[in-house]
């Protein structure tokens, strides 16, 4: 790849060595074009109607599905792709199943201010970890999880600006250049380990495990607590379902989901007495459920 001075590395050559060095640290890796999307296509695109393959065929351009630690493979990606200007690495793979904290400021929402806000509310605290400064000024926190759970990508769901990367995501690794800028190791965390994510905040990343819905309510029944049909009925079943420890974190979450799938003014009474079943006062449970009213934009006051 040309540059603008004839003795500077080749921006490929740069990010082939950030890529292999993050290889190293057993992070799996694959190359990127200046458009953060993945630098090879696929090899399936002009086929009229191709069968879903994650790179089953053994060709290169599957994505983050090619994410590998295998320096020879690393390094074969990219002599394929020798426009890469970036590399991209793969979330939720072994040792690490890393989950990625985006904290977007595109949005115009102070994601940072939200996340301390969660952290406060849920009781955890963000660990040392490698911490990513993205062109836009924005943040990647690195956490790694358990390997007995998946960890869902999602954009805004855990509060407004904070998207999470994880299992078949991928985030841009510090030294890739964009068409933005270069991303880059926010200065003392390059060489940390990769935190584990806090039990309580991984809670809130996780999606509730599928409840057994009654039938649909009747028209008529719609105002009943606990006959909104059967998404309400799930999320009012998963706050029951909480023990001690649990409670704030199941009611806050399913608020949220309520107020995104805009049932939350329909499931607010409901959703109150289920979690002082559980054993929260209704003061505790109503400041709760406005937080998440707040938090995903619902509020009228917000």
């Amino acid at each position: 790849m040309a540059t603008t001075d004839r003795h500077a590395v080749p921006l490929a050559t740069l990010a082939l060595a950030h890529a292999l060095s993050a290889a190293e640290r057993g992070l799996a890796v694959i190359p990127l074009s200046r458009t953060k999307l993945p630098a090879l296509r696929s090899p399936h695109r002009d086929e009229p109607a191709p069968a879903p393959c994650h790179g089953e065929c053994g060709r290169p351009g599957h994505g983050v599905y090619d994410a590998t630690t295998d320096p020879a493979r690393i390094r074969a990606l990219f002599a394929a792709a020798p426009r890469a200007t970036g590399y991209g690495i793969a979330c939720g793979l072994p040792p690490h199943h890393l989950i990625g904290i985006d904290l977007d400021t595109k949005s115009g929402t102070d994601s940072s201010a939200a996340l301390r806000e969660l952290a406060l509310r849920h009781l955890f605290t963000i660990p040392d970890t490698v911490v990513v400064a993205t062109p836009s000024g924005g943040r990647h926190v690195w956490l790694s999880g358990p390997p007995d759970v998946v960890v869902p990508n999602s954009a805004g769901r855990l509060a407004p600006g904070i998207d999470i990367r994880g299992a078949g995501g991928y985030l841009v690794g510090p030294g890739s250049r964009t068409a933005q800028g270069v991303y880059s190791a926010v200065p003392g965390t390059a060489h940390l380990p990769v935190a584990p994510c806090p039990p309580a905040l991984l809670r809130l990343l996780t999606p509730p495990p599928r409840a057994h819905h009654r039938s649909p309510a009747h028209p008529d029944q719609q105002g009943r607590p606990g006959q909104q049909g059967q998404q309400g009925q799930g999320l009012v079943q998963f706050v029951l379902a909480a023990h001690a420890g649990q409670r704030n974190t199941r009611l806050f979450w399913a608020a949220c989901r309520a107020y995104e799938s805009d049932l939350g003014d329909t499931l607010t009474e409901a959703l109150v007495e289920a979690a002082v079943q559980t054993g929260l006062t209704e003061r505790e449970a109503r400041s709760t459920i406005a937080s998440a009213a707040r938090l995903t934009q619902h509020n009228a006051d917000a």
